[in-house]
């Protein structure tokens, strides 16, 4: 504690301002010494916390903080994933106070996916550092609610995670908190906004500490970390590596809250979304590769053109302000498992621009066939690419009374229109095909920001979504891919028809299930009468002109 009215800051007796001399005993020179070259001991021994119960005490830290602490000060990137209430943040803040205190002039960027998150954390570290005695404190520049500066010249601002959060400025260290709860648009930009500040020193420090939320940019970090494909250093704790858990407080946890929550929260399970359209273990199976090429705009392409393949293009559209993607997909059609050549995904690109880009993908593609998804904005996508773009390729339907729209080319009897409008029918069936070509592998998906979306792609209200806060642009352009294959006109530009396919190894599944004493003849006509898929929706011959598709 300062001494007197004249040495403490603004009136906060616990802190000093600049220019106060400090006469140091030989114990406090040795210490002072001892606290600067070991981390872990100036933390154990001079930082202290709030306690739920206690108040205001030591900081004694746990084994694995202990290794936190370690990994941050020996390495330049450090990604950590830690289940909640674990002591994660205080444990990082405990050494961002070690790192100002002890190097001049740096600048240090406390980053959450809130700013009051932000300025929480600050607070705490500002409480750590009024406690400390005024032969280790450093004079105050400024105490700010958002930001401090040292009279070292260090600096400490806290601030929500965002692309203009730390633009401009040159940072030190960079401690991004809760980074999977921050949304993968923000995320992006954000990484694309500091990337050369966090690459322009030598020294510089990115710390990535964080509860999982579905597979994310958070996701790709981890991951790629674990299977050595970028430079964090991964660290993992389990919830019975915090004192005081064991099966006994998960049995109790879980009881107070839920089985798939102590999942998300405690065992820190990325697949987190629930009543998803593929199955939860098949999605815990896709692995994603990296592109051999990509711009960018959006554009990923994973395989190059093939001379005589077959390529439909399905496109949604946005408005191009900031929210939604305008997207599209690329997949080649020449052989069975389908795969995705390309795709495209943009939320900033003009409906005016969007067009070109269309064309120019799809003309590399072989002219492939093009759907374009036109409830809103989309119409006026479509009717450029054929209009004023003249392009010929364009996949047009028409309205036929019960049958609803049917991809005819053109040539049919109804009202055409260039492309297809997502109605419920259309989306109910072309989520109940899509889960059937990748739950069945005849469809390979190896696109990150696709499985990220199928992971949140959501039951709400009889039909599949966005989980809240997550986009589906992607998906939904497979959702259009999977009412596509089940139209006739599909089975005449490809020679495939899929639904048979699936209804052949559903039979297969089925026959391999039967009893092997053979099948009773009920003497019942089944002609026509299809198959019922797992969703309960019956599906009929194509060729049955007669019968609806679908439902």
């Amino acid at each position: 504690m300062v001494s007197n009215k004249s040495q403490a800051y603004l009136g906060n007796h616990n802190l000093k301002p600049e220019g106060i001399p400090i006469e140091f005993t030989k114990e406090q020179v040795a210490e002072y010494m001892k606290c600067q070259d070991d981390p872990d001991y100036f933390i154990k021994n001079y930082v202290k916390i709030v306690h739920l119960d206690k108040g205001l005490v030591p900081f004694e830290m746990y084994d694995f903080q202990e290794d936190i602490i370690e990994k941050v000060h020996n390495n330049r990137f450090v990604i950590a994933k830690l289940p909640r209430q674990s002591g994660k943040s205080t444990t990082v803040i405990s050494y961002i106070l070690h790192y100002v205190l002890f190097n001049p002039q740096v600048n240090v960027a406390i980053l959450a996916n809130k700013l009051a998150t932000a300025r929480e954390l600050l607070h705490r570290l500002k409480l750590a550092y009024e406690n400390l005695p005024a032969w280790l404190q450093q004079g105050i520049a400024e105490w700010n609610k958002g930001s401090i500066e040292l009279e070292n010249g260090s600096k400490i601002l806290a601030s929500a995670t965002s692309s203009s959060a730390v633009r401009g400025g040159s940072f030190n260290m960079i401690f991004l908190d809760e980074f999977a709860y921050v949304p993968h648009n923000v995320a992006e930009d954000f990484f694309s906004s500091v990337y050369p500040t966090i690459t322009s020193g030598q020294n510089t420090k990115v710390l990535i500490v964080s509860t999982p939320k579905g597979l994310n940019m958070y996701y790709k970090f981890w991951n790629d970390a674990v299977e050595g494909r970028n430079s964090y250093v991964p660290i993992e704790v389990h919830w019975s590596q915090v004192p005081g858990r064991d099966e006994k407080w998960k049995k109790e946890t879980i009881a107070n809250t839920s089985e798939d929550q102590f999942r998300i929260e405690f065992e820190c399970d990325f697949i987190g979304s629930q009543n998803t359209l593929i199955s939860s273990h098949k999605l815990k199976c896709l692995s994603y590769i990296d592109p051999i090429w990509k711009n960018d705009d959006g554009l990923w392409v994973y395989e190059k053109p093939q001379e005589g393949h077959i390529y439909a293009l399905c496109a949604d559209t946005s408005r191009g302000q900031g929210l939604d993607y305008s997207a599209f997909t690329v997949v080649d059609l020449t052989s069975m498992p389908y795969t995705i050549a390309a795709r495209y995904r943009n939320n900033q690109t003009s409906p005016m621009i969007y067009p070109n880009i269309i064309h120019g993908v799809a003309k590399q593609y072989n002219d492939a066939h093009v759907l374009v998804e036109i409830n809103d904005i989309g119409g006026q996508v479509a009717d450029i690419l054929y209009n004023d773009m003249e392009y010929e390729n364009m996949l047009i339907t028409s309205v036929r009374g019960r049958k609803g729209q049917t991809l005819d080319g053109g040539f049919g009897t109804g009202q055409a229109q260039l492309g297809v409008r997502t109605t419920s029918a259309v989306k109910r069936i072309g989520c109940s095909v899509l889960k059937g070509l990748i739950e069945e592998d005849k469809l390979i998906v190896e696109d990150f920001d696709l499985i990220s979306e199928l992971v949140s792609f959501v039951s709400k209200k009889e039909s599949y979504e966005a989980d809240v806060g997550h986009n589906d642009d992607l998906v939904m352009c497979l959702v259009l891919f999977g009412w596509l294959t089940t139209q006739t006109y599909f089975k005449d530009m490809t020679d495939l028809d899929i639904r048979k396919s699936l209804y052949q190894e559903k039979m297969k599944h089925a026959e391999e299930d039967l009893p092997p004493f053979g099948v009773i003849d009920t003497g019942l006509n089944t002609q026509n009468q299809g198959f019922v898929d797992s969703d309960g929706d019956r599906w009929f011959n194509a060729d049955d002109d007669d019968v609806p598709v679908g439902f």
